[in-house]
């Protein structure tokens, strides 16, 4: 769910923590997984709406870090790197499987169960049986949801980089490789169209 507008942004990876992980201090590079790690695979489930997709992915993307972090040269651009190579990488991957197989029902479905939901194994008859708060605010994620998978993918990857992966507007443009201002429109044109949806919704 979009976090609201001015919250707290996460931390960015420093350059001595970057620097620490480059010359082989594993507490360093443990540090940075955990920090980007669920930012990461939190815009991969909601690119993708597969968790199990979501997780290969991200193990890829650090993988290939790993690999590459002992040359490194900080400038202050790593996170928009790290999420630039997942995002890569899914696109490559839902390509791969596209040529391969046809979408599955189930896949279709998990594509709406909204994060929370998709893979736990967790349906209408368990959620009845929640407390009332928390199936109301199951239902307002189900509607916030929905409402997501109207934008074009354009808009709402920018709102899921925003949201889910904690980037800066800068960092997102960076990682899209377009233009600060475009990814600022597009985030005001995504935000308004989801409060419509939501204004709209009975």
């Amino acid at each position: 769910m979009p976090n609201a507008p001015g919250e707290h942004r996460p931390d960015p990876i420093s350059a001595a923590l970057l620097a620490a992980a480059a010359g082989g201090d594993q507490a360093a590079w443990r540090e940075i997984v955990a920090r980007c790690a669920p930012r990461v695979f939190g815009v991969l489930r909601g690119q993708c709406g597969d968790p199990e997709l979501a997780e290969e992915i991200v193990q890829s993307a650090f993988c290939t870090v790993a690999a590459k972090i002992g040359s490194y040269v900080d400038d202050g651009r790593f996170e928009a790197w790290l999420f630039r190579i997942a995002l890569n990488r899914l696109r490559d991957e839902e390509r791969r499987r596209r040529r391969h197989a046809a979408p599955t029902e189930e896949s279709v479905l998990a594509t709406f169960a909204g994060p929370d939901r998709a893979g736990s194994g967790r349906g209408v008859a368990s959620d009845a049986a929640r407390s009332p708060g928390a199936l109301e605010r199951s239902e307002e994620f189900g509607a916030l949801h929905c409402a997501i998978e109207q934008l074009s993918p354009a808009d709402r990857r920018v709102v899921q980089l925003r949201h889910s992966g904690g980037l800066s507007f800068r960092q997102i443009a960076d990682v899209l490789d377009e233009p600060l201002g475009t990814v600022l429109a597009r985030h005001h044109r995504a935000i308004r169209k989801l409060r419509d949806l939501l204004e709209r919704k009975p």
